[in-house]
């Protein structure tokens, strides 16, 4: 972790956004800065909590939506609408998973035109780890409370519904 900075950089720049755009316009651009960096917060503590186990928190998420799948195994595009990743991010996933034999790439038994992913024996034993040491961690989450990690998901699911993520119905 690099040393502090004497001053909150998001602060500084809402106050000089509202100086030179106008305060009605800050509200918005401090949020999405705030989110940006709490993403890059949150991604570092991830991936170093997950590099004993030669995984990124990307790779995880798929080895995951593989290990919770009924039978091991998804199509390469279910994974990618799944994971809400462009399917050159899924190949790239399935790759880096595959050099660590946590997952295989097969055919699709009835359909020629599909590939699948499948997770390993190694790869079931390895997110059961890895689970273990994020839940450990609280994902990355401290100091924040419970109660403020369940505020947080649910005024975001809000923004996620509207930008299409999923139908809430």
């Amino acid at each position: 972790m690099s040393t502090p900075l004497p001053f909150d950089p998001i602060a500084e720049a809402a106050r000089q956004w509202t100086k030179h755009w106008g305060a009605d316009t800050t509200p918005p651009m401090r949020a999405v800065t705030s989110i940006m960096r709490a993403h890059q917060i949150l991604i570092g503590r991830l991936n170093e909590a997950l590099a004993p186990f030669d995984l990124t928190f990307p790779r995880y998420e798929a080895l995951m939506l593989l290990y919770y799948s009924r039978t091991g195994s998804l199509p390469l595009g279910k994974m990618g609408d799944r994971l809400q990743v462009h399917r050159t991010s899924v190949t790239n996933l399935m790759d880096g998973l595959e050099r660590a034999g946590l997952a295989e790439r097969s055919p699709h038994p009835t359909d020629r035109r599909t590939t699948l992913g499948t997770i390993t024996p190694r790869g079931r034993d390895m997110a059961k780890k890895a689970t273990r040491v994020l839940n450990q961690a609280e994902f990355g989450t401290a100091p924040v409370s419970e109660r403020d990690l369940d505020v947080i998901s649910d005024k975001l699911t809000s923004l996620r519904v509207g930008a299409g993520d999923f139908d809430a119905q």
